[in-house]
């Protein structure tokens, strides 16, 4: 019985995070329904379920969300009225309803999420008894869900955006260097296809967080423009830190990549070639070190320190390498070689003085995934011109 316990136990303990953001969810969707049944006549189911649209497992995520259900909502229930008024509730009214919805969304440029809110919140507003005051509170039920979704997603977190992009920075960097140091115990020892092909498989995963980590570093960088709480000096270092890392994942992926190939082409002399794997070791060393000094704030000069020595570690290889020119395939030797310079590229991004990280503009969050594709104010200016020269049409004028 206490084993069973334990292990039930467990499997909270082991889920904090999750457990944490689906109680502060059920919290908040409750809050919403007994704040919209209170104030609002008939409001708390539409400020549950747009509260639990709404909540996100971020301050930032949920804003944006709560905005797409917000301008959604208002949207809806203008044509909802309108296409109810004309045809009465019926097929041709919900037809046209999620057809104009979604008009106009794309000609406001919305995005994805506000998109899909806008129809979706429209048939909420057209639901049984649709009337203009109906509508108006359904509307109103809307703001409450979305506002308390907002206020909740606060606590949906123990820690805050910079805090998490740290952790998805050390994370990141601990996983690469144990995959270096994995990659260096085989080579040293002597690898095949098959064991390179699990390398090179656990560096495609690494790529595949870099969406997430770059989501979360801009969220702590936006979070600091406004937050009087974090230093935005802090989070737009926080963020090229995060870019720093985006390009060691890739160098190490590149590497893994190479000693795939080497394996396969044959004739693989980077197999049981110790230089080689000691470099690996000592790419793997500087960046956990790297990633100590982020956790504890060190100053710059340790991390420059550090990316000098693995520069130092990198041309010693190259020279054991051309020493082998004349005796080893020269494929190979290029592969080789080509793991030199990933490990100056890693040295780059351990002391961020690489201008691929600085001068280079990082692109932000996909234009589907933001609320407003195009900004409100060229937004505006499009539209005055349109109208403008609209007038002009009807009025003769040239």
């Amino acid at each position: 019985m206490k084993t069973l316990y334990r292990r039930t136990i467990k499997l909270f303990t082991d889920r904090q995070v999750w457990v944490r953001q689906i109680t502060v969810a059920s919290a908040a969707s409750g809050t919403a329904w007994l704040i919209g049944n209170t104030f609002i006549k008939s409001g708390g189911v539409v400020a549950a379920i747009v509260c639990a649209l709404s909540i996100r497992i971020s301050l930032y995520k949920s804003v944006r969300e709560g905005f797409g259900q917000i301008v959604g909502t208002a949207i809806g229930a203008s044509v909802a009225l309108g296409t109810v008024g004309i045809f009465h509730l019926g097929f041709i009214a919900v037809a046209s309803t999620v057809l104009l919805c979604s008009v106009v969304a794309r000609a406001l440029h919305l995005g994805e999420v506000a998109s899909v809110n806008v129809p979706v919140t429209a048939l909420i507003v057209i639901g049984p008894g649709v009337s203009g005051s109906t509508a108006v509170h359904r509307l109103l039920s809307t703001l409450v869900g979305a506002g308390i979704a907002i206020v909740f997603s606060y606590f949906s977190h123990a820690s805050t955006p910079k805090g998490r992009t740290e952790a998805a920075i050390s994370q990141l960097g601990e996983d690469c260097a144990a995959l270096l140091t994995e990659m260096a115990e085989g080579v040293v020892s002597g690898y095949d296809e098959v064991t390179s092909g699990k390398w090179l498989a656990k560096g495609r995963v690494l790529i595949e967080e870099i969406p997430k980590l770059r989501a979360q570093a801009l969220e702590a960088k936006r979070y600091a423009r406004w937050s009087p709480m974090e230093e935005e000096d802090d989070a737009d270092a926080l963020y090229i830190s995060g870019v720093a890392i985006e390009h060691t994942i890739v160098q190490v992926r590149t590497i893994a990549r190479a000693l795939f190939d080497a394996a396969v082409s044959g004739e693989n002399f980077m197999s049981g070639y110790g230089e080689l794997a000691q470099a690996l070791l000592e790419t793997g060393s500087a960046i956990l070190t790297k990633i100590e000094y982020i956790e504890l704030h060190s100053n710059i000069d340790q991390i420059d320190n550090v990316a000098h020595d693995l520069r130092l570690g990198s041309r010693l290889l190259a020279e054991h390498l051309f020493d082998l020119a004349g005796e080893v395939n020269q494929d190979q030797l290029v592969r080789a070689v080509s793991i030199v310079g990933n490990m100056e590229r890693i040295a780059d991004s351990l002391d961020e003085s690489s201008p691929a990280l600085k001068d280079v503009k990082t692109p932000g969050e996909p234009v589907h995934m933001q609320i407003l594709e195009v900004n409100p104010l060229q937004q505006g200016k499009r539209w005055r011109k349109k109208i403008i020269r609209l007038l002009k049409v009807m009025t003769g004028r040239k």
